[in-house]
C-alpha cells in the first residue's frame, strides 16, 4: 500500500476509528448479560466485609490516609459514576438523580460497611445494558444516511445524561454512524485505488458498500456482546472499591484474586502451564500464540488457530467443556503445577477433533526480561540493553531478577568489546525497589541509592553495600520518556546525582515517587467462609533522591531533552486527580563520580545538536499538531464534510511523512549466545530481528550513541579504577 494511503488510514484511525475502540471497550468491559448475573446473597455480605477490611487497612497502613468527609464522598461519587458509564451510553438523567441520594453518604456507608450505592448502580447498569443491546440490534438494521448534516461531540465527559430512552437511542445511532463512517470511507477509497490499478475490477454501489459496512460493525459488536458474561459482579465491585482507594493516591488499588495472580505473573515473568496465549471469540477459546520454550512449543502438538473445546486433568474421568466459559476460568483449568498433566480436546483449523496430553512446566514470558544487542557506529562499539520493568519473583528468591540479568548482559557485552553502554528505560513503569539498589551498584561504588520515608516520617537510606569492583566503568547513557516511572526514576535519579550517567529523553519522567506493598486481606479474617478475598496494593512509603529531592510529581529532569509525541500532552503523576504532594528531605552523604572529564560539555553539545537537528524539529512540530487535534472533538457525520476533514488532515500530515523514512547509520547484531538460541527458535529470531530493525529507525538511539562517543574518561582506556571526588 502506498505511503499516502498509509497516512490516510493512520489519520482516520487517530481521529475517528478510535470511536469503535471506545465502543468496543464499553461493551467488553462494562457489560454483562442481565439474565446470567443472578446475585448470590453471600456476594453482598462478602462485599460489606471487603469494604470494612479495606477501609481498616487503609486507615492503619496507608502512608497518608484520607479523611472520610462529605467532600471525600462527593469526589468518589463523581468518579465512580463516571467510570461506570464514561460515554453516557447507558444511564438516563433520572438514573443519575436517583444515584445522587448517595452523593454525600459514601463516607458514612464506609463507616457502616454498607454498599447500597454499589447495589443500586450495579442492578441499574445491568438493566440499561440489556436495553442498549436491543437498541443496537434495532439500529444496526437501518441503513445509515451519510448525506444528513449533523455532528457529534466526542468529549463524552461533558455530555449530559440522556433525558429519556428516545434521546439515548439517538446517541447510540450517532456513535454507530461515526464508527461506520470510518469503515465506509475506507471501502470507498480502496475501491478507487483498485479501479486505478485495474479499470476492469469490480465496482460496488454505495448502497452495497454501506451494507457491507453495517455487516462488519454488527459482527464486531456481536462478538463483543458475546463476551458480556466475562465481566462479573466482582469486576464491577472492584471498580467501586478502587474509586475509593484512588482517593488516597493513584497507586492504591484492590486486587481480586485473579488480578493479583496476573500481577505476580507480570512481575516474575513466569507461570506454570502449557505456554500458549488464548483469546475468546464467539464462545470459543482459541490459541493465538505459542510461547517459545513452553510445553506447547516443545510438543509441537498445538498450532495457532486451534480451538480448545474441553479440558481434563490427569485423574479426571470426564472432561470439562470450556465452550462459552469465561476465559479467566478456562485459563485456571488449563494452568497447573509443573509436572502435572492436562488433556485438551482441540478443534483443528481443518475442522478435525483431537485429544492431546501436555505436561505442564514453568513458562518464561520472554517479553518481561532484559535483552541486549551490540551496536556499531563506524569504529565505535556500544552495548544496548532494554529493560521493560524491574522484575523479580515474589515466590522464588532464586528466580530471575532484573539486577542479576542486567549484570549478566553487561558481562556478555563486555566480551563483545563495547566502548559505551546505553540502558533503555523508556516505557519502564517500575517494579522492585530492591532490584534498583542492586542495579545501581553495577555502575557506582558503595554508597546510598535512594532515601525512603515511612508513614511516621522516619527516613532510611537504601545503600549499595557491595564494596567490590563495579561492573561497568565506561561511558553510560540512560534513555527515559514520560512513561518511565517509579523504579526507573530511582535508578535514573541516583545515577544522575552521582553524575555517573547522562539522562536523555523527555523533559521529565512520569513523577511517581511512592512505594507500594501488597497486603493479603485473608490474613485479617478468621474462619473465612467467603473464599479468597484478594489483596490490596497500598502506598506505604515515599522515596527521595540522594540529593534530598523527590521524584513525586517532578519526575527526573533529563540532562539532554528530546522532543517526543507527548511533549504537549498532559501525562504523568502530576495529571492524576489525587497524587501525593512533592516535598524534600535532607540530602544523603555521597561521593560524586569523577570519571568523566567533559560531562557538562558533552551535555551542552548534545542539546545543541538536538535543537538544530531537523528530524527532532519535525518530531516537535508533529507533537504540537497531535496536541491540537486532541482538542478537536466536533466530528461531522456527513460523508462529504467527513471526507473533506480527512483530506485536510492528510495534507497536514504530509509534512511529517519523512519521519517514517528515517534511518540511522547504526548497525546492530545479536550477541553470540542468542545466535545459538535462535538456531532452534525461529520465533525468538524473528522478535530480535524486528527489534533491531526498529532500533535502526530510532533517532533517539542515534543521539544516545553520539553522547557516548562525546564522553571522555579520566581513565583513558576505561579499564582502570574510576576516580571519586571529596564528599559533598
Amino acid at each position: 500500500m502506498c505511503r499516502k494511503r498509509q497516512m490516510k488510514i493512520l489519520m482516520n484511525f487517530l481521529k475517528n476509528n478510535f470511536i469503535l475502540a471506545i465502543l468496543t471497550l464499553l461493551v467488553a468491559t462494562a457489560s454483562c448479560s442481565f439474565t446470567n448475573n443472578t446475585i448470590d446473597p453471600g456476594d453482598k455480605e462478602k462485599e460489606q466485609l471487603l469494604v470494612n477490611l479495606i477501609s481498616h487497612v487503609l486507615k492503619r497502613n496507608h502512608f497518608s490516609p484520607a479523611d472520610l468527609t462529605d467532600e471525600f464522598s462527593k469526589e468518589i461519587f463523581d468518579n465512580y459514576i463516571n467510570d461506570l458509564d464514561p460515554a453516557r451510553r447507558y444511564f438516563l438523567e433520572s438514573d443519575y438523580k436517583e444515584f445522587q441520594a448517595y452523593e454525600y453518604l459514601i463516607d458514612d456507608q464506609i463507616r457502616d460497611s454498607k454498599v447500597d450505592l454499589f447495589n443500586l448502580t450495579y442492578e441499574r447498569l445491568l438493566k440499561r445494558q440489556e436495553e442498549s443491546e436491543k437498541i443496537f440490534a434495532d439500529l444496526i438494521e437501518t441503513p445509515f444516511d451519510f448525506t444528513v448534516d449533523e455532528r457529534m461531540d466526542t468529549d463524552y465527559e461533558k455530555a449530559p445524561y440522556a433525558k429519556d430512552k428516545t434521546e439515548l437511542k439517538d446517541r447510540w445511532r450517532k456513535l454507530l454512524k461515526l464508527t461506520a463512517l470510518g469503515t465506509y470511507y475506507d471501502k470507498i477509497e480502496e475501491q478507487k485505488e483498485a479501479l486505478e490499478e485495474d479499470p476492469e475490477s469490480e465496482q460496488k454501489s454505495l448502497v452495497d458498500l454501506e451494507k457491507e459496512t453495517r455487516a462488519e460493525i454488527k459482527k464486531s459488536m456481536l462478538e463483543n456482546f458475546d463476551n458480556n458474561d466475562d465481566v462479573q459482579r466482582l469486576d464491577y465491585f472492584s471498580l467501586f472499591v478502587n474509586s475509593i482507594t484512588a482517593h488516597f493516591d493513584p497507586h492504591t488499588n484492590y486486587f481480586p484474586p485473579q488480578n493479583k495472580d496476573r500481577f505476580d505473573t507480570s512481575m516474575s515473568g513466569k507461570l506454570e502451564g502449557i505456554g500458549a496465549r488464548l483469546q475468546k471469540k464467539m464462545d470459543y477459546i482459541s490459541v493465538i500464540e505459542i510461547i517459545s520454550g513452553g510445553p506447547a512449543w516443545k510438543s509441537e502438538l498445538i498450532e495457532v488457530g486451534d480451538k480448545i473445546l474441553k479440558v481434563a486433568q490427569e485423574k479426571d474421568t470426564t472432561a470439562t467443556s470450556i465452550v462459552g466459559m469465561r476465559i479467566s476460568d478456562a485459563v485456571e483449568l488449563i494452568k497447573g503445577p509443573k509436572g502435572s498433566k492436562v488433556i485438551l480436546t482441540l478443534k483443528r483449523v481443518d475442522g478435525s477433533i483431537e485429544d492431546i496430553t501436555l505436561v505442564r512446566d514453568v513458562v518464561q514470558i520472554e517479553e518481561t526480561f532484559a535483552k541486549s544487542v551490540i551496536g556499531k557506529d563506524q569504529d565505535f562499539r556500544f552495548g544496548f540493553i532494554n529493560l521493560p520493568k524491574f522484575y523479580f519473583d515474589f515466590d522464588d528468591p532464586n528466580g530471575r531478577a532484573s539486577g542479576n540479568d542486567i549484570a549478566q548482559e553487561i558481562k556478555r557485552l563486555k566480551t563483545e568489546g563495547m566502548d559505551g553502554l546505553i540502558l533503555d528505560l523508556r516505557n519502564n513503569g517500575g517494579g522492585s525497589l530492591r532490584e534498583v539498589v542492586e542495579m545501581a551498584g553495577l555502575f557506582v561504588d558503595e554508597g546510598p541509592v535512594v532515601q525512603v520515608a515511612l508513614k511516621d516520617k522516619r527516613t532510611r537510606t537504601l545503600r549499595d553495600s557491595d564494596s567490590g569492583e563495579i561492573l561497568w566503568e565506561g561511558p553510560l547513557v540512560i534513555m527515559v520518556n514520560e512513561f518511565s516511572a517509579s523504579a526507573s526514576e530511582i535508578l535514573a535519579a541516583a545515577l544522575q546525582d552521582y553524575e555517573r550517567a547522562v539522562i536523555i529523553g523527555s523533559k521529565q519522567t512520569f513523577g511517581k515517587g511512592t512505594v507500594q506493598n501488597f497486603e493479603d486481606l485473608n490474613q485479617w479474617v478468621r474462619n473465612n467462609e467467603y473464599g479468597d478475598l484478594g489483596a490490596i496494593k497500598l502506598t506505604t512509603q515515599k522515596f527521595y533522591r540522594i540529593n534530598g529531592g523527590s521524584t513525586q510529581l517532578e519526575g527526573v529532569k533529563s540532562d539532554v531533552v528530546t522532543p517526543g509525541r507527548y511533549s504537549y500532552i498532559d501525562v504523568g503523576e502530576r495529571d492524576e486527580e489525587f497524587p501525593l504532594p512533592y516535598d524534600e528531605i535532607a540530602k544523603a552523604d555521597y561521593n560524586k563520580f569523577t570519571g568523566y572529564s567533559n560531562l557538562a560539555e558533552s551535555i551542552q553539545k548534545a542539546q545543541e545538536r538536538i535543537n538544530n537537528n531537523p528530524t527532532f524539529k519535525l518530531i516537535d512540530d508533529n507533537a504540537k499538531w497531535l496536541s491540537e487535534q486532541r482538542d478537536n472533538n466536533d466530528i461531522p457525520l456527513n460523508f462529504t464534510e467527513y471526507s473533506e476533514r480527512l483530506d485536510r488532515l492528510e495534507k497536514e500530515t504530509e509534512q511529517f511523512e519523512s519521519l517514517s523514512d528515517y534511518k540511522n547509520n547504526l548497525e546492530f547484531d545479536m550477541l553470540a549466545y542468542e545466535k545459538t538460541l535462535t538456531l532452534n527458535d525461529s520465533a525468538l529470531k524473528d522478535k530480535r530481528e524486528a527489534w533491531m530493525k526498529n532500533l535502526k529507525k530510532d533517532v533517539y538511539v542515534s543521539e544516545a550513541v553520539n553522547v557516548l562517543k562525546d564522553l571522555r574518561m579520566n581513565n583513558i582506556k576505561n579499564t582502570n579504577k574510576t576516580k571519586w571526588s571529596v564528599k559533598n
